[in-house]
């Protein structure tokens, strides 16, 4: 066997300790892995019951416990989740409420349905009842299940039936102000709102079309109307009204109903319904002579965009004016597009200047 030479000697020296600690960090590196694993497995272990500890039994959300929430096979954060959505004071009404608890999943609600048995206090009802603590000095009145219009019913009028949570109330009106609700399959499209609330209100119910309204003949003009006038538009709420009126005052007043679809707020599907309620029958177009129009006016206008400003008012200072829009689109000012859009609020006087 052939003796190392001290050069290679002193090099296998140098070598060891690196090999050592790359050994080292190898270990270390799989004893970690290894280690989480073992965690992860044993949280798993802890969140959910074994096979064997399952028991799937009739309980009732409003009052079941933590241990027996265990035993029908929830894991201790979905249990918890259950508790403290009955300690914020909500109260399951239906079966479907079960599924707005945090962490809860499709599958593990599907699972549990068929046991899922609601107290006659708590479900939805068509008569008054009452429900009397220990004390008998709290007692809550829920108010007769009548008929009622979806398109004036309130928040309060919806909790007092004992239909929806305040929250879920209101998510409900928010929705029928912004997307409007003409039929019962609208009303279920509203997330808050289970095909079981939605089965048990229907007989209740009665719905714009019912009653001759959501887009008879009596057309509301989009360009006359106030904001108070607006709100009898179904689909339009407070804050839509308002940015109507503001967006109609920035532009000089609506050509066609089309332009209500670039107010901010007013979705598609919104806009569909809204535009069957409403005309532009008055044209009282407030125009800009844009000849001699101040930079603060021009620039208000919607349709004008602020590299087009700087175009107007540097060619308006060496050109002196337009004769019209077309005029306009030859010189490069606006595209044709643009001159589209501009052309029925514009107006032009004689120029100061000719070229």
């Amino acid at each position: 066997m052939a003796k190392l030479s001290r050069r290679e000697i002193r090099a296998l020296i140098l070598l060891l300790p690196f090999l050592g600690i790359f050994i080292t960090g190898a270990f270390l590196i799989i004893s970690k892995v290894e280690t989480q694993k073992v965690h992860e497995l044993e949280v798993e272990i802890e969140s959910h019951p074994s096979e064997h500890e399952v028991k799937l039994f009739g309980f009732d959300p409003n009052s079941v416990e933590y241990a027996d929430l265990r035993l029908l096979g929830l894991s201790k954060y979905e249990a918890v989740s259950l508790l403290k959505y009955r300690a914020s004071g909500k109260v399951f009404r239906i079966k479907e409420d079960v599924a707005l608890c945090y962490g809860f999943s499709d599958s593990l609600y599907f699972r549990l349905e068929p046991y899922i048995n609601i107290g006659a206090e708590y479900k939805i009802k068509s008569y008054n009842s009452y429900k009397s603590y220990n004390r008998d000095v709290v007692v809550v009145k829920r108010a007769p299940l009548v008929q009622f219009r979806i398109d004036t019913a309130t928040s309060k009028f919806f909790q007092s039936i004992g239909a929806l949570s305040r929250r879920q109330a209101d998510a409900l009106i928010k929705w029928r102000n912004i997307s409007g609700i003409y039929n019962i399959d609208d009303l279920r499209e509203c997330y808050t709102v289970s095909d079981s609330l939605a089965l048990a209100l229907e007989p209740y119910v009665i719905f714009p079309e019912e009653s001759g309204k959501g887009g008879g003949s009596s057309m509301l003009d989009i360009n006359t109307a106030d904001s108070i006038e607006l709100l009898s538009v179904y689909g339009i709420g407070e804050k839509t009204a308002g940015r109507i009126v503001r967006y109609r005052e920035r532009l000089g007043g609506f050509v066609k109903i089309e332009q209500l679809a670039e107010v901010q707020g007013v979705m598609q599907g919104n806009y569909e319904k809204i535009s069957k309620q409403i005309s532009c029958k008055s044209y009282e177009i407030k125009k800009i002579n844009l000849n001699f129009a101040s930079a603060i006016v021009v620039s208000a206008h919607p349709y004008v965009a602020p590299r087009t400003l700087r175009r107007i008012l540097k060619t308006r200072q060496l050109k002196g004016g337009w004769s019209s829009t077309e005029e306009m689109v030859r010189n490069n000012i606006l595209t044709e597009k643009e001159a589209e859009r501009l052309a029925p609020y514009l107006q032009f006087g004689a120029p100061t200047t000719t070229n």
